[in-house]
């Protein structure tokens, strides 16, 4: 007889009355429309995808269910039959609804059993915890998972793998009916990724419903029967994952169908605008060694906690590394501060645009100029206003950035238009090498391919570039080349022109 575990989920045989049905969602945050009228409805005991690029609305949706935000007026929700209204987190997880964030939400210096028995010890009176009855609690669950943790480690000893598995764990003992996984594979190999899917599948033959959320399309099409496409905030439907591809499940997540070609340049002939060798710091990167040469866009990938972040870090100045060089146009760089680092001609747009690429209460002009106002200085310590007027016209132009007027604060425009300006302001200093890190993170799919479309430009015009992402069909189809990061350090370098996607998708999650 076969292990139910091994198999797919097959909500076909589970009861036919839906285990949460949503109709008419719809949210909206200040002036942006995040979710509009969106139905969704998961199975009993179904491992259901929710499908969508950053941005989508997915954890809106997500947040609205377990609680976290209410819907608008109108909308219509059932669990197990019953009209749900007034949810909030306690009455989510009352009623079975739990998620696992992709940050997991764990503590790291308590012990695995105390985490595990952290949330059903919660209640209004205090009161003495049983940690016998704690321990033999998480002990049945994770029999139950198939897994064997030492109860009294502390959490921060466990790998990510084995975190994932006391998130679950946590669920269960809360008594799980439904449950959400934000990208629970980001950080994980592919034998630990194939453990974690084998648990999914004993759930889902538990009958705990589970719905996917995963960048990784070639695991949900294995792991789920479904999948549920979200765009732009709207619904755009529900689709069996038997025959379907992950190129077809591209094109319905992003709504373009495209013409997929990878980058095929000669550039060894020009000359090397960013050049690092041996460089080093403790416990982030170790002994990178690459160049980027003039107009060629450098792919950086690897999974999360590899160390891309912290090496474009100190390549913009902000950490110093503890050993090896930087050059740029031959010339080696001391940098004290990301102050150098612009002055020496390198721009960095970061992944937090939110919090560090903008001043989100300041005006789109302000923040369009703000990394070169010593440059619009006129006689005295005055800004000229024309010639600032001029260069936040010239960006906004330029750039085709939508927006009303350039007084207007930053944050009423939508992610995609922010995250030109923070191009634009990057832009500004005049950068021969610019350091983008994730920058799609939060962009709807129709300005993704307009900042793309900007970054060809930018690279044919002659300037350097280095694309950091995790997404990895973003840096095969946008560079020249890849570096594949692991662990701190370049472990492989890749032409795309001469390599396939799958190839690399394979080596990183390996």
């Amino acid at each position: 007889m076969p292990d139910p575990a091994s198999a797919p989920s097959d909500p076909a045989s589970a009861d036919t009355t839906p285990l949460l049905h949503l109709e008419n969602i719809s949210k909206q945050f200040g002036g942006v429309k995040a979710l509009q009228d969106i139905s969704f409805e998961v199975k009993r005991g179904e491992v259901l995808c929710l499908a969508g690029e950053n941005g989508c609305g997915k954890s809106t949706l997500i947040k609205i269910i377990s609680g976290v935000h209410a819907p608008e007026r109108g909308a219509v929700m059932t669990f197990d039959g019953r009209s749900i209204e007034g949810l909030n987190p306690g009455t989510a997880r009352a009623l079975g609804i739990q998620v696992i964030w992709q940050d997991l939400a764990l503590f790291p210096e308590m012990s695995v059993a105390e985490n595990i028995g952290f949330e059903s010890n919660l209640g209004a009176r205090p009161r003495l915890v049983d940690y016998a009855g704690m321990k033999a609690a998480a002990k049945r669950i994770l029999d139950r998972l198939g897994v064997d943790l030492d109860l009294d480690a502390p959490l921060r000893t466990l790998l990510i793998a084995q975190r994932q598995i006391v998130a679950i764990a946590r669920a269960l003992v809360a008594e799980a009916r439904l449950v959400f996984m934000d990208e629970p594979t980001a950080s994980l190999s592919q034998a630990e990724t194939d453990a974690l899917l084998t648990i999914v599948r004993r759930l889902s033959s538990e009958g705990i419903a589970v719905v996917f959320v995963s960048h990784r399309l070639a695991e949900v099409l294995d792991v789920c029967s479904r999948v549920t496409v979200l765009r732009d905030g709207r619904y755009v439907g529900t689709f069996p994952t038997a025959g379907m591809t992950q190129t077809r499940l591209t094109e319905l997540m992003t709504g373009k169908t495209f013409d997929y070609a990878v980058q095929s340049r000669d550039l060894e002939t020009q000359p090397v605008v960013l050049a690092v060798d041996g460089l080093s710091r403790a416990g982030q990167y170790d002994d990178i060694a690459f160049t980027i040469r003039k107009g060629e866009i450098v792919g950086l990938t690897g999974r999360l906690g590899s160390g891309r972040t912290e090496l474009a870090l100190s390549l913009f100045g902000m950490t110093r590394p503890a050993a090896g060089t930087i050059a740029l146009d031959g010339k080696t760089l001391q940098l004290r501060n990301n102050r150098d680092a612009i002055e020496a001609g390198i721009a960095y747009v970061s992944e937090d645009r939110l919090q560090l690429g903008l001043v989100q209460p300041q005006s789109i002009g302000d923040n369009t100029v703000m990394a070169v106002l010593d440059r619009l200085l006129g006689p005295g310590i005055l800004i000229n206003q024309k010639r600032r007027d001029t260069l936040i016209d010239k960006w906004i132009a330029d750039l085709g950035v939508k927006i009303g007027k350039p007084d207007d604060a930053v944050s009423t425009l939508s992610g995609g238009n922010q995250q030109r300006i923070v191009l634009a302001k990057w832009l500004a200093t005049e950068p021969k090498l610019l350091i983008l890190d994730s920058p799609t993170v939060g962009v709807d799919v129709g300005a993704r391919a307009g900042i793309f479309s900007i970054i060809h430009d930018l690279a044919e015009a002659g300037m350097a570039i280095l694309l950091i992402s995790d997404e990895i069909p973003e840096v095969y189809f946008n560079a020249d080349r890849i570096l594949h990061m692991r662990d701190g350090r370049i472990v492989e370098t890749y032409r795309t022109d001469s390599t396939d996607i799958d190839h690399i998708e394979k080596a990183v999650h390996a």
